[in-house]
């Protein structure tokens, strides 16, 4: 009895726990991007406003538009698309956050496969 009473507690415990999501400090600013991709990491920069993204990545500029969802999903619709792959929206969802980085998940808008990523506010 003694042992169904603690398990009983810690699996009561285990669901008041709260992962910490601030996405409303993170919906415009500035910010650095890491991303792991089969083993390779890519990195961007980009300027966010509530309307507007601007990525650099590999010396290329790449523009979005922005429309956020809720506070911590966001959907992005490149301007100028310039492939295919390019003309597809990508949804991206806050996972956690702390003062500075936000953890994400995004994929194509209808894609089950996500990739996972930390994103620091620079400014």
């Amino acid at each position: 009895m003694k042992y169904f009473c603690l398990f009983f507690l810690s699996i009561s415990l285990a669901g008041c726990y709260n992962v910490e999501r601030d996405c409303t400090n993170f919906q415009t600013g500035i910010f650095y991007s890491e991303i792991s991709i089969d083993g390779n990491l890519y990195k961007s920069e980009f300027v966010r406003t509530k309307d507007l993204q601007i990525e650099t990545y590999n010396k290329s500029i790449d523009s979005s538009e922005v429309r956020w969802i809720n506070d911590c999903e966001v959907v992005f619709k490149t301007i100028n698309p310039k492939s295919m792959v390019e003309q597809k929206d990508i949804h991206l969802k806050i996972l956690v956050t702390t003062d500075s980085t936000y953890t994400f998940e995004y994929s194509y808008v209808g894609e089950k496969t996500k990739q996972k990523g930390i994103a620091t506010k620079i400014n």
